[in-house]
């Protein structure tokens, strides 16, 4: 694709990144036929190849963005199945991230889009408050009728009625301390605790340090770590998202500095993507913190992937089970990882069985099941049709988000990770207790 960028604009990291993305384009259209938009609606601009489109014309003219882009950049899921499809290697995730920040800064939405983002975006990275918020939300899930459907705000206020669970789990947060490895040491890492994941699921942190430690690893959780910065990224909050990002690498630089760390481990794979990114995301940064960043980036890894790293083996006998694999859209398209989960879960006593169409999104994508609440549905139904027709006993899954989009229907949703320590001598997960084996 051609681009008529200004020597001036191209002084800018972003653009001049921008640029190079475009560039790679060739207009071939093979992401249009794995997008779970242009497959629901059949929009052009609903497609990555549109997109593109849109974004190369809005940051070569230099313009403010208008309504038009916002819509269709705001439909856009950020799952990446284009790049996984892209034949051409257009790095999309970068292309979209740069239009959003310039969207968030230069286009005035109406007054209760931007209020809900703020709210968002001042509540999910922050657990105490995401709690209360949820504890508000449960009280407010019979009112949810009263408030208007024809309204967007309405609308996108239900949804989140909606996915907030009617009680939330009585075990507190991961907090900041060392776990130590039973046995002889073989690994120390640091987990990376998050932020709505400890508040929705705690038992997937506490899963995650069981398995890891009964396996000879040490794990930290690091004072002053927090929120990866994905959902403030994604919103196209530029400067919150970094704050985030560099909070989480000076916590984890003085690990480094310290005992040191052979990973940093994530069983969320939509963290995951963005820690594994923030090299590039400082590549502008002053010598130093662009190093940490990198080193970082260059030490994160997915749950699954240290697990097959270590050599994980099950200690209980096979559970006799069909399991669903559900593949997060940031892990295989993320990350690229499709073969360890399946392995680990298999080499753990499961069948595991893979549904039609498991590129495709279920509809979560971060926080854009609260805020495209209409097309998130109508993948969520697609996913799940999709699942049972694999006729399990139980949905797995590797990312926080998909969990909760997923739960709520006849067959119970686990982590990955909970399966595995369940199989290595930790509890059975909730929903699953009576066909503990052994």
């Amino acid at each position: 694709m051609q681009t008529y960028f200004t020597p001036e604009q191209l002084r800018d990291p972003d653009t001049a990144e921008s640029n190079k993305i475009l560039r790679t384009c060739v207009h071939c259209g093979f992401c249009t036929a794995t997008c779970p938009t242009f497959r629901l609606l059949g929009d052009e601009l609903d497609s990555p190849r549109g997109r593109i489109y849109l974004i190369k014309d809005m940051l070569e003219a230099g313009r403010d963005a208008t309504e038009l882009e916002a819509k269709h950049i705001d439909r856009c899921l950020s799952c990446l199945s284009c790049m996984t499809t892209c034949p051409s290697g257009v790095h999309y995730m970068h292309l979209v991230d740069h239009a959003r920040s310039h969207i968030e800064r230069t286009y005035r939405r109406p007054w209760h889009e931007r209020w809900l983002r703020a709210v968002l975006a001042s509540v999910l990275p922050y657990p105490g408050r995401f709690r209360l918020a949820l504890r508000a939300a449960a009280l407010g899930r019979g009112l949810a009728g009263l408030l208007p459907a024809a309204h967007p705000l309405g609308r996108r206020l239900r949804a989140m009625l909606a996915l907030a669970p009617a009680h939330l789990p009585a075990q507190g947060g991961t907090g900041p301390g060392i776990h130590p490895a039973q046995g002889p040491r073989k690994a120390r890492v640091a987990l990376l605790a998050g932020c709505a994941q400890q508040v929705l699921a705690p038992e997937i942190n506490a899963a995650t340090i069981r398995l890891l430690t009964r396996m000879g690893v040490e794990v930290v959780v690091a004072e002053g770590a927090g929120c990866c910065g994905a959902l403030t990224l994604h919103m196209g909050r530029h400067d919150p998202a970094l704050a985030s990002a560099k909070a989480n690498i000076e916590a984890w630089s003085r690990e480094i500095a310290g005992a040191g760390l052979d990973a940093i481990v994530i069983n969320a794979s939509g963290c995951g993507t963005t820690v594994k990114d923030y090299g590039y995301l400082f590549r502008a940064a002053a010598a130093e913190l662009r190093d940490r960043a990198a080193l970082v980036s260059g030490l994160a890894v997915d749950i699954t992937e240290f697990l097959t790293r270590i050599g994980y083996a099950p200690t209980r006998p096979a559970p006799g089970l069909t399991v669903a694999y559900h593949a997060a859209c940031s892990l295989q398209h993320g990350q690229q990882i499709t073969a360890e989960p399946k392995a680990l879960l298999a080499r753990a006593g499961f069948t595991v069985r893979e549904p039609a169409e498991a590129h495709l999104c279920c509809g979560s994508a971060g926080t854009y099941n609260l805020m495209q609440p209409e097309i998130a549905g109508r993948l969520r139904e697609r996913k799940l049709e999709n699942l049972r027709a694999t006729q399990p006993d139980l949905i797995a899954a590797g990312n926080i988000g998909c969990l909760t989009q997923l739960s709520g229907g006849p067959v119970p949703v686990a982590h990955t990770v909970a399966l595995l320590d369940w199989m290595a001598g930790g509890p059975a997960p909730a929903g699953i207790g009576r066909r503990t084996p052994g």
